[in-house]
């Protein structure tokens, strides 16, 4: 039997270990013998999971951006090395993002079937993202694209296919035990990266703007993390900022929007995973014009398309959901009905599929 040996560079709890998360979960349940490289030292959607066996590399994130581009190409070296000695030619070798592409040269020197889950377009500088992509164009043998955007966006190779990332089972289960209802006091939820693309200094303007509704902001970030970034900010009290959440369910139980504020010139969200999730607690949704999340949201149906540098449409768009029964209403049934397109089954099928057509 064929071993899949997956890579990933950074385990967290962001949406691209999640998806190789359910990958592995998809595997493992079809007896297929499986097997993780990722980098140690940190837990994340990719820690402990059941029948599948663990390898680990050293990486090490560093906000120096010097530091941290030295670290990641040693890193990719090691990996490289490491993988060397340990694949076998009839071994599939699946790689989760661009970035691994140590484990890609691996694969072509040792002759095995390489496949790219690709789930990003925004890397900066263009020298890297060319590098990257330009790897991923001469060692794979079949790509994985998380978006019809995606695969329009960076087309590669011939051997290209559309897998959607879908909730899983459990998640799928919570919330749709949960009945949905709208605060006294209307809720906007954004979860993200602490990071400044991310739409992060956006969400506390609309805060400021909007003190009517409570926002709250979930970051993949440390309570320090979030003490040193908002710093030298005013935080409105209607503004309540989160740490890292291992289960995100609460917040979407007591949501009534929830929104993605990516900058478009700076990171086109891909898919939008969050969205999906707020959509099966039937949260109506505002996010980017452009990019894989407008694949979930219809305009003006179940939510809206929105620059995040047009702040007051932003909030436009934020009462003329909020504020109408009726219509928020029609918004959030609309919502839940898509997320029903997203489900475990399909994910399954074509994940098995995507290993045995090679």
């Amino acid at each position: 039997m064929k071993r899949i040996v997956a890579i990933h560079l950074l385990n967290d709890y962001s949406g691209s270990p999640k998806v190789l998360m359910q990958l592995l979960k998809a595997w493992t349940k079809n007896s297929m013998e499986t097997h993780l490289f990722t980098s140690g030292g940190r837990k994340g959607f990719l820690s402990d999971i059941s029948k599948v066996r663990n390898h680990y590399f050293w990486y090490r994130f560093s906000p120096n951006p010097v530091t941290r581009i030295c670290n990641f190409f040693l890193c990719q070296f090691l990996l490289m090395i490491k993988l060397l000695f340990f694949l076998k030619r009839k071994d599939i070798l699946y790689i989760n993002t661009v970035l691994p592409f140590g484990a890609a040269i691996a694969g072509k020197i040792k002759g095995c079937k390489v496949i790219y889950h690709i789930h990003e377009t925004s890397i900066k500088p263009a020298i890297f993202k060319n590098l990257l992509f330009g790897i991923a164009k001469f060692t794979a043998h079949k790509i994985v694209f998380v978006s019809e955007f995606l695969l329009r966006q960076e087309s590669l190779i011939n051997n290209q296919v559309l897998l959607y990332n879908v909730l899983e089972q459990d998640f799928v289960e919570k919330a749709d035990q949960f009945q949905n209802h709208q605060n006294t006091v209307p809720v906007v939820l954004m979860i993200c990266s602490l990071k400044i693309y991310k739409g992060v200094n956006e969400f506390l303007q609309l805060a400021q703007q909007n003190s009517q509704y409570i926002f709250k902001l979930v970051v993949n970030a440390s309570e320090q993390e979030i003490l040193d970034y908002f710093r030298m900010k005013e935080i409105p009290k209607n503004l309540k900022i989160y740490p890292t959440q291992v289960d995100t369910h609460i917040f979407y139980r007591e949501a009534d929007l929830v929104v993605n504020l990516s900058h478009p010139d700076l990171w086109v969200e891909t898919f939008g995973l969050t969205i999906l999730e707020g959509m099966r607690y039937r949260l109506p949704a505002i996010v980017p014009p452009i990019g894989g999340v407008t694949e979930l949201v219809k305009n003006g149906e179940n939510g809206f398309w929105v620059n995040s540098k047009n702040i007051n449409e932003l909030s436009e768009k934020i009462n003329y959901i909020l504020k109408d029964r009726i219509i928020y209403q029609s918004f959030s049934d609309a919502a839940y009905a898509k997320s029903l397109m997203f489900s475990e089954e399909y994910f399954e099928k074509e994940s098995i599929h995507i290993i045995s057509s090679l």
